[in-house]
């Protein structure tokens, strides 16, 4: 699970700053592209790298923020929706030059309650003022240091790296670790289907398997066919079953009900997402009337079947449901949203394995500021399916909630 795990560090300021030398010093090999002439970086560019003693982080390169003309607003806007994406954000400047640029940039830190730390280059040309540290220091930057990539010395960047990155960035609560224990044998059910790709398994499912092995248990996968008769011939009873989100009635049919059964989707729902408040918005789906708008959001961009989970099913399994004429968008990867969000009565997150909790939060902050009903994939199937209740109780009992509190 390092891929969503992985702290993201963005680098902001004007053009010409040398965000692009200092990612080539922390890295120590040229990732970005250098050049003298401003405005060289102009889509935010990802680079990954590993810190010695802490471990892998990904670098974004960010268009400076003092941009010019038409093509120079939309590199603006790309980079600050950048700040959407990190958990650490590096501002940098020379010359001890403050102004508006600065200002507008820790203000969308601030927005995004993103912890940030400032980072003068060129000292080589104008040292850094003590006046400087103090305003930098009064705006909230958790350290305020001097760089000159002359000097080749990058480890007081590092160490306040390291000081300044959320622990949340980098460490997640378990998938299934409260859910099991050890010697346990857990079922996943795992379909394959025309949107498995070719060769593997999606990562939802790979993402279990690891953590059901870290908790020192038994992982049993079988394709859905198989389930009734693996377990009448074997006889095992399983501590937890986990489902493909699609095939919910299928499993809820083939796993005893004294055994607890939820999906991929749910599971990632409570290991990384607004739990919570999903759980509040779910039932929100009985409100719906004819012409409201639903938005799905998908957090990676891929191949969109025939047959798609955003596009086709849950649309039509909630307009089977509800009996509504309901209109639906679905935003892939972290494209914006085209509509204010305000025009939706539900938000539809899916489980966002390919990104970072930090990003997730982001993704939903909008809705739930505006008092937009949000919920998951899995929890949405499993409710107009019939077998919610079923489906969260596990992450319920956890919580020690009551189900019928959210319904």
């Amino acid at each position: 699970m390092a891929r969503e795990r992985t702290p993201h560090i963005g680098l902001f300021g004007r053009r010409n700053y040398g965000k692009s030398t200092i990612i080539n010093s922390l890295a120590k090999q040229e990732i970005a592209i250098v050049s003298d002439h401003a405005g060289t970086t102009t889509d935010p560019v990802k680079k990954s790298f590993e810190i010695s003693g802490f471990g892998p982080v990904v670098l974004i390169d960010t268009a400076g923020i003092d941009d010019v003309g038409d093509l120079g607003a939309k590199r603006i806007k790309k980079t600050l929706n950048a700040i959407n994406l990190v958990d650490l954000a590096i501002l940098v400047i020379i010359d001890n030059k403050w102004g508006e640029e600065e200002e507008s940039l820790i203000r969308g830190f601030q927005q995004k309650d993103t912890p940030f730390m400032i980072i003068h280059n060129k000292t080589d040309l104008s040292e850094l003022l003590d006046s400087t540290i103090k305003i930098g220091k009064d705006a909230g930057s958790k350290s305020v240091l001097p760089f000159n990539y002359l000097d080749k010395d990058v480890e007081l960047i590092i160490k306040a790296i390291k000081a300044a990155i959320p622990e949340s960035a980098y460490t997640m609560p378990t998938l299934v670790g409260d859910l099991i224990k050890y010697g346990d044998i857990v079922l996943l059910i795992t379909p394959i289907d025309i949107e498995a790709p070719e060769g593997r398994l999606i990562l939802p499912q790979v993402q279990a398997i690891r953590d059901i092995l870290d908790n020192d248990a038994v992982c049993i996968v079988l394709k859905e066919r198989e389930v009734d008769a693996f377990l009448r011939k074997t006889k095992i009873k399983p501590a937890l079953a986990i489902t493909d989100s699609q095939i919910f009635l299928k499993a809820d049919a083939s796993i005893p009900s004294d055994i607890p059964l939820t999906s991929f989707s749910i599971l990632l729902a409570h290991y990384k997402g607004d739990f919570e408040n999903y759980l509040k918005g779910t039932s929100k789906i009985d409100e719906l009337k004819d012409g409201d708008r639903v938005l799905l959001l998908e957090s990676c961009s891929h191949h969109v079947a025939c047959d798609d989970i955003g596009r086709v099913k849950i649309p039509r399994w909630i307009s089977a449901y509800t009996g509504k004429k309901l209109h639906y968008d679905v935003i892939a990867g972290l494209d914006k949203v085209k509509r204010p969000i305000e025009d939706y009565s539900l938000l539809i997150q899916c489980g966002g394995c390919m990104i970072t909790r930090k990003q997730l939060f982001n993704r939903l902050g909008p809705a739930k500021a505006s008092e937009v009903p949000i919920t998951n994939y899995g929890m949405a199937i499993a409710y107009v399916q019939g077998i919610y209740n079923r489906a969260v109780k596990p992450f319920v009992n956890i919580d020690d909630q009551n189900i019928s509190d959210y319904l």
